[in-house]
């Protein structure tokens, strides 16, 4: 089942995805919550409503003209207002390859246990533009992941039960502003303003149900579910990424084992895998560098449009706008 969040009157309100055509959870069943929060906390009831009414809607019990098409609303996060966002660092083949071009050795702690980082709930986005400041152009990035969200509370979760927590998958662009990122670390304080400004989920939530055919056992050594999902990135018109999301090292279910030590999880709370390999032009551009010293640096500029293709996940598409607005936080450094 495809879930999606979408602007009617002001307000979110969640519907369902079946061949091209919204339903509105209205329409689905008068009991349904009528947007993602809500419906996410009754999950287990929602969940179950829902797919009943998208099993009506595939036999005709509803009809198609109580259906819209999708593109004809805009179209929210999926999850428009999660109650926080972590994001992981689960593909080896990504941190290898980051840390080689920086030329310093793959750290082992990568291997004994899975790491994540807060970023900003409240700059969560769907689909559209993304308005972004001056010094966010100092080497502007993408960063092709997949995110989920939590469908029922839990604390101090083990791997073994984590995936009954998700409620499904999403894509996820972790925008990034590298110069600000940079800068910032060398304090050993985390990404902060590098990466504070946009995270965009989307297009849609796709529940487990839906993407059993992609099942791939996880890694020798590992917990959980994991899913043959070809992930790719264009950026105006232009393959630049090409992954996968089996060749995830540390699974979602061990990634919940972990965020969950000692903390509550709630229904909302947003998950991302980390990049993919080659999924980001920081990636990118080093390795070309280290392969060719010539090699012309690639970052997003305005008006770029960035594509991110999950299979199974639909395809999450943004143009980069700049904002009206000079400011600049580098031009107010304290010299030293």
């Amino acid at each position: 089942m495809k879930l999606i969040s979408y602007l009617s009157e002001g307000h979110d309100r969640v519907a369902i995805l079946v061949d091209g055509l919204l339903y509105d959870a209205e329409v689905l069943h008068p009991d349904l919550p009528t947007n993602m929060n809500m419906f996410l906390v009754y999950w287990e009831d929602a969940y179950s409503m829902a797919l009943a009414g998208e099993m009506m809607i595939k036999e005709g019990k509803i009809p198609k003209s109580k259906g819209f098409p999708y593109d004809s609303v805009t179209l929210l996060a999926p999850v428009p207002f999660p109650h926080s966002c972590r994001d992981g660092y689960a593909f080896r083949q990504h941190v290898e390859a980051a840390r080689r071009n920086r030329k310093v050795p793959m750290i082992p702690q990568f291997d004994q246990y899975p790491i994540f980082y807060f970023t900003n709930h409240h700059s969560i986005q769907g689909p559209g533009d993304i308005q972004c400041m001056p010094d966010h152009f100092e080497k502007l990035d993408f960063e092709l992941e997949v995110a989920i969200v939590i469908s029922k509370p839990g604390r101090n979760i083990r791997a073994e039960d984590a995936d009954e927590y998700i409620g499904g998958l999403m894509n996820m662009n972790d925008m990034s502003a590298r110069r600000l990122q940079m800068e910032e670390m060398l304090l050993n304080l985390g990404p902060a303003k590098g990466k504070d400004f946009s995270t965009v989920i989307g297009p849609w939530l796709v529940t487990l149900d839906e993407l059993q055919q992609y099942e791939v056992p996880a890694k020798a050594g590992h917990t959980g579910k994991n899913f043959n999902l070809r992930m790719q990135c264009r950026v105006n018109g232009k393959q630049v990424s090409d992954g996968n999301m089996k060749d995830m090292d540390w699974t979602f279910a061990e990634i919940i084992e972990r965020a969950s030590y000692g903390v509550d999880l709630n229904p909302g709370d947003v998950i991302g895998s980390g990049t993919v390999g080659t999924g980001c032009f920081l990636e990118l551009n080093g390795t070309g560098k280290l392969n060719d010293p010539n090699y012309v640096e690639q970052w997003l500029q305005p008006g770029d449009v960035v594509e991110m293709e999950v299979d199974g996940l639909g395809i999450l598409s943004n143009t980069i706008v700049q904002e009206d607005d000079d400011f600049s936080l580098f031009a107010r450094k304290k010299s030293v």
